[in-house]
């Protein structure tokens, strides 16, 4: 059986990281001509169109009306079509504002799950955000897409154990773990190289930290962590041939928010840092005929078009993620890190925890294991010293990075955009037959009394 996919997110042109999460889920469900019939998005707004199909619906983001225009059309369209629609809704705090216009506070997306899953439409809920000490809103948000749509899906297996505990209490057959695609594969040195050559990076080791920039990215500690390991690590030479390219732009939403304030002390703090590492740097709209041998650091100001993106990615010998929310369920950056077979040095958020250390124990301080897929360091202040001495580790230990590119690459290879889309189709048609299975002359139970058995049951099925 053939499905439409219905997609609610932002999209690009909006400069989001779930906009390129659904882009590029879109094209890998494309390919798979059998098992999809057609794709359709209906892209969250907040004045940064046009768009061209996929897109067919737009949601006025703050525009309480739109939501439901929207959702009216998606069960309009989902009926005049003889293959059934599964709706896949890209949730996000972020992105659902109250009916008054306060951010975070919306329930928009329980809304359209609750009429989707009424009218017979298969409703799945991809989590980007999993909190572990939610407030009553944000619980409550969680517990009623579980109770209206058929399935959450998450990135990271740890966000299973939070969402099926009991501060959530979601059921386990509510709950499915697919992996964060990734958009390229390993490339040879020769591509590395070649990629290096075209930018002027040839003959340098290249750090960088790719995406949009803002408060939450630690940025002001990765830039200190470097200075730090210029001048502790390196001679005078060895200096002019590395550096620290950082690539993107900060978040439009961000840069206009409250008037410009934050946007404004964020700079203060970022120029506040680049005075304290002692780093030559520079500003610029374009890498080619960037001096790299004049700069510590080059700040590349501009939003990354796809193909520019991936370029980067293939460039890099070490990606430094030193990202504050430890909450972090989903990271595009670091799965097309490993991806790409680069090592990144990443604080320990949830996601990096469970990509770069398999959700292991993960002992306080700088963590480097032999079998491990890159560098974790703890957050804030700590991660400063850290860093400064992955950094001193992956540029001096050749070998050993090597070693670590093989291991994220491994991976990454597993978590390819076609494989994920799969993953998906795979998932719609269990639901399906789920709902078809008839439970013949066995009465159902429902629990009304707590038992030890409960709990051993749980556990004993994550062990399978």
């Amino acid at each position: 059986m053939a499905y439409n996919i219905r997609i609610v997110s932002t999209y690009p042109p909006r400069p989001c990281g779930i906009g390129r999460f659904s882009r590029n889920l879109a094209n890998a469900l494309a390919h798979f001509t059998g098992e999809v019939g057609h794709i359709r998005v209906a892209a969250i707004d907040n004045g940064h169109g046009p768009y061209s199909l996929p897109v067919d619906l737009v949601i006025e983001q703050y525009n309480p009306q739109s939501w439901r225009d929207a959702t009216e059309g998606i069960i309009a369209r989902a009926k005049e079509s003889s293959n059934p629609t599964a709706v896949l809704l890209q949730h996000e705090y972020g992105l659902d504002p109250a009916d008054d216009g306060e951010d975070c506070r919306g329930m928009h997306f329980v809304e359209m799950a609750k009429a989707f899953t009424g009218s017979g439409l298969r409703t799945l809920v991809y989590l980007h955000t999993v909190l572990d000490e939610p407030d009553e809103h944000q619980k409550r948000t969680v517990q009623e897409l579980a109770e209206y749509g058929d399935g959450l899906i998450v990135t990271t297996e740890s966000a299973i154990d939070i969402l099926e505990s009991e501060l959530y209490g979601v059921a386990h057959d509510k709950l499915e773990h697919i992996d964060h695609g990734i958009r390229m594969s390993h490339p040879s040195q020769f591509d590395r190289l070649s990629i290096k050559k075209e930018y002027g990076l040839e003959n340098r080791f290249l750090v960088t930290t790719l995406g949009l920039l803002s408060p939450d990215k630690g940025l002001e500690y990765g830039i200190r962590a470097y200075g730090r390991f210029l001048a502790e690590s390196c001679t005078a030479e060895q200096r002019g041939r590395i550096v620290y390219l950082i690539a993107g732009q900060c978040h439009p939403e961000f840069v206009k928010a409250d008037g410009g304030r934050e946007y404004r002390e964020y700079q203060a703090s970022l120029e506040k840092a680049l005075e304290e590492a002692q780093v030559k740097w520079c500003k610029v709209g374009a890498l080619g005929g960037v001096d790299f041998g004049e700069c510590d650091l080059v700040f590349y100001d501009s939003f990354i078009d796809e193909k520019t993106l991936l370029k980067l990615y293939g460039a890099t010998n070490v990606m430094v993620l030193p990202y504050l929310n430890m909450q972090q369920i989903s990271s595009g950056i670091l799965a097309d890190t490993l991806g790409s077979g680069r090592v990144a040095i990443a604080t320990k958020f949830r996601y990096a925890r469970e990509l770069i250390y398999s959700n292991k124990r993960c002992p306080d301080g700088l963590v480097i294991g032999r079998y491990v897929r890159g560098i974790l360091v703890d957050v804030g202040e700590e991660s400063v010293e850290e860093i400064a001495q992955a950094l001193d580790y992956v540029v001096f230990y050749k070998a050993r990075r090597l070693i670590m590119e093989k291991q994220a690459h491994q991976r990454g290879y597993q978590m390819s955009w076609n494989n994920t889309a799969w993953a998906l189709l795979q998932y719609i048609d269990f639901l399906g037959e789920a709902q078809e299975i008839v439970t013949g002359r066995g009465i159902t139970f429902t629990r009304e009394k707590r038992s030890v058995f409960e709990r051993r049951g749980r556990q004993a099925a994550k062990q399978r």
